[in-house]
């Protein structure tokens, strides 16, 4: 880590309390690492927001592929998106239910776009796109 730059923060203590427990559970070293993930996502929301940057996403889809035609209606709104889906993950949860797991790539809005159209579909029963980034920008 080179290069870094100390600063003090002030907090309630009843907050510290808090952000002690939460680092615990979730198996931090120390408060730094942790303050360095919630401004990294504080940087990713704030690209997001921008619509313009270069982003990725994570589309989760389940759906009952007995739906009639769900699953082509599906498939063809991907083939519409193919600038945007990198990878494509589809799996068979029980007789009825499918998962499928698309990676996109592309600029934020364009993403959000997509991943809309393709939750709204009828049938699908539950879609959620998690943010990301490709990373180049954080250090």
């Amino acid at each position: 880590m080179g290069n870094v730059v100390r600063f003090g923060v002030s907090l309630e203590p009843k907050l510290l309390k808090q952000f002690d427990q939460m680092l615990k559970l979730r198996q931090y070293g120390n408060r730094s690492e942790a303050v360095r993930d919630l401004i990294r996502n504080a940087l990713i929301e704030e690209d997001w927001e921008s619509d313009s940057k270069d982003a990725v996403g994570v589309l989760t889809l389940v759906y009952n592929h007995e739906s009639m035609e769900l699953a082509q209606r599906l498939t063809h709104l991907q083939h519409d998106e193919l600038a945007h889906i990198i990878s494509a993950l589809h799996v068979h949860l029980d007789h009825h239910n499918c998962l499928e797991v698309l990676i996109m790539r592309g600029n934020a809005s364009e993403i959000r776009t997509a991943a809309d159209r393709l939750i709204s579909t009828r049938g699908v029963k539950h879609g959620k796109l998690t943010t990301t980034t490709t990373g180049r920008q954080l250090k």
